[in-house]
């Protein structure tokens, strides 16, 4: 395996985020089986979902990049600084040209360029700008691996995988029983929920060939995925959980995600 991820790092890349893409699948495959689900549920497993977005960015992202820069001889913070705020301003960008619905909220309050889209569309467009981070982040961890970047391990990237996958279980969720509950079929729900997540794999190989062929900014691009996963964390997933009663709920299920994505990235890294 180790040999195979070394040789073959945009493969493994691939691989990695094609296992993400499917675990969103199975969690948006429950539409098929439960008439609905409760707000309650959908609130924790979205606060879930940024917690382990939020450890991930530092454990898996930032803290190899603020190392890497070291060992490259860099001012320790300037590209780890300068990657973050990119890749932050790089989805402020998205939120504010692509137009997307959150989920929970009414399609008067969508955002990004006005269109006559409708909600189904925009909802799946809002699920898919958390995507783009996340694939590029397992990318990038797969081909620092095989690049022999101090900090990184095989390990290190298979918690990634492994944390990106658990969370997106629950973004299936989000987008196929909110679809439902608007009327659409159960297949359409499913299509759509399993289709957010179809980004992830150009995303991961995408980060991957960066890393491969443009090493010198590697501690740019890895703070560049961080910066993009806690900018969505911030200004999509929290709101999204904190418009009902269930804050407390979605306050835990934060917290779980980021001990559990904490626990494997220093457990396998």
């Amino acid at each position: 395996m180790e040999a195979f991820a070394r040789e073959w790092p945009i493969v493994a890349a691939l691989l990695a985020t094609t296992f993400t893409w499917l675990v969103t699948a199975s969690g948006a495959a429950l539409v098929f089986f439960f008439r609905d689900l409760s707000r309650k549920w959908l609130d924790g497993m979205l606060g879930f979902s940024g917690g382990v977005m939020m450890a991930a960015s530092y454990w898996s992202l930032l803290a190899p990049s603020i190392e890497l820069s070291e060992h490259l001889g860099y001012t320790p913070w300037l590209m780890p600084a300068l990657g973050f705020l990119t890749g932050s301003l790089f989805l402020f960008s998205l939120d504010k040209f692509v137009p997307h619905l959150h989920i929970n909220f009414n399609k008067s309050e969508a955002e990004g360029i006005q269109t006559d889209w409708r909600s189904t569309t925009l909802l799946v467009l809002a699920i898919t700008l958390h995507n783009i981070p996340e694939g590029l982040a397992v990318g990038v961890a797969f081909g620092a691996f095989a690049a022999d970047v101090p900090g990184a391990s095989l390990g290190a990237a298979i918690a990634l995988a492994i944390g990106i996958g658990i969370q997106n279980f629950p973004e299936g969720v989000a987008i196929s029983f909110p679809l439902r509950r608007k009327g659409v079929s159960r297949f359409r729900s499913f299509w759509f929920g399993q289709l957010s997540a179809i980004v992830e794999p150009f995303a991961g190989v995408a980060g991957a060939l960066a890393v491969m062929y443009l090493q010198p900014v590697l501690p740019f691009a890895l703070a560049f995925a961080a910066g993009a996963m806690i900018y969505v964390v911030i200004e999509e997933v929290i709101p999204e959980t904190q418009r009902d009663r269930y804050t407390d709920i979605a306050a835990l299920g934060f917290i779980g995600g980021f001990l559990i994505m904490m626990i494997l990235d220093v457990a396998l890294g």
